[in-house]
């Protein structure tokens, strides 16, 4: 759900703005007992993770970001990509942190102003490349995005997104949906170019009709910190009808921080909150739902434990 560097950053409000005006990042959650796996998260200094905080508190790096995720049970993150600067930047750092795999891809809100100046197609070239670096693992954020871009724009995230499905059914890896107002499209953009194998539907944001739909195709539903707030019943219904083989887990870091922090910096070792969140809700074990989303997720994306291609 991270915006892209050319319309999303100039909407949303900056991380360091937010960090100024809520505090900086929450304490540490308790650890889980059961690890499991962030699988949409931006750790890139573009997004203000590495923000200072107040008072001149010293930012952190993806570093230690991770280091404090690994503290409270999170076993590794998939670090996405919304240009290719930012993608490149992820392929770099999967190469060489065990912790992290990548996902790479031009954001749809970014796809118009390229289009109009007759890049696009250069820069999803460099996707492509991007794609096939070993710890490279899903092609995302890519999709549809009717509430930032009109219907000027529609064309050109259309096209992107059916070259972004075309890469990863060439280089055989998971596709993470971006879908913000366009449920319906996205579903017959993907029945209609043929989805591929793996499909996580990224912070997901429909109801349960629309959950039913996506699993009835064989789709992930990755649920983010927004299933804990309170106007979000929607996310709720749809996670209960989810099957829990169905069910990925993710922070959207630095955005979308789960309850009780909701509008503090996000990262990854806040995923505990939004997990033991849903364990409630669905009257299971925190530690049962983290072992099946954990399987769930290395099916998607394979395992982290490959080694990284280069020394840290």
């Amino acid at each position: 759900m991270g915006p892209s560097n050319v319309e999303g950053r100039q909407i949303e409000e900056s991380a360091g703005a937010r960090a100024a005006k809520y505090g900086h990042f929450p304490p540490m959650p308790e650890p889980l007992t059961v690890g499991v796996y962030d699988n949409h998260t931006h750790l890139d200094p573009e997004v203000g993770t590495t923000q200072p905080g107040p008072e001149g508190e010293p930012p952190l790096d993806y570093l230690e970001q991770l280091d404090r995720a690994s503290a409270v049970g999170v076993r590794g993150v998939v670090q996405v990509g919304t240009d290719v600067e930012t993608s490149r930047w992820s392929a770099e750092v999967a190469a060489r942190e065990p912790r992290v795999l990548a996902a790479v891809a031009i954001h749809p809100n970014a796809t118009p102003e390229l289009e109009a100046g007759r890049k696009l197609d250069e820069h999803i070239e460099q996707i492509y490349e991007l794609a096939g670096m070993p710890r490279v693992r899903a092609v995302g954020e890519t999709g549809l995005d009717y509430f930032r871009t009109g219907e000027d724009g529609r064309d050109a995230q259309r096209r992107s997104f059916e070259q972004h499905i075309d890469i990863a059914k060439q280089r055989g890896i998971a596709l993470q949906i971006h879908d913000r107002d366009a449920h319906r499209d996205i579903v017959d953009v993907l029945k209609r170019v043929g989805a591929p194998e793996r499909v996580v539907l990224h912070c997901f944001s429909g109801d349960a009709e629309f959950a039913q739909l996506c699993v009835d195709q064989g789709w992930y539903l990755s649920f983010a910190g927004t299933v804990t707030f309170k106007n979000a019943q929607n996310l709720r219904d749809a996670l209960e009808i989810t099957p829990r083989s169905r069910v990925l887990i993710e922070t959207d870091a630095p955005y979308l921080t789960p309850m009780p922090h909701r509008g503090k910096l996000n990262g990854p070792y806040l995923l505990p909150h939004t997990l033991r969140f849903m364990a409630d809700f669905l009257g299971t074990d925190a530690s049962m739902l983290a072992a099946q989303i954990a399987s769930n997720t290395e099916l998607v994306y394979g395992s982290w434990s490959d080694e990284p291609v280069q020394a840290r």
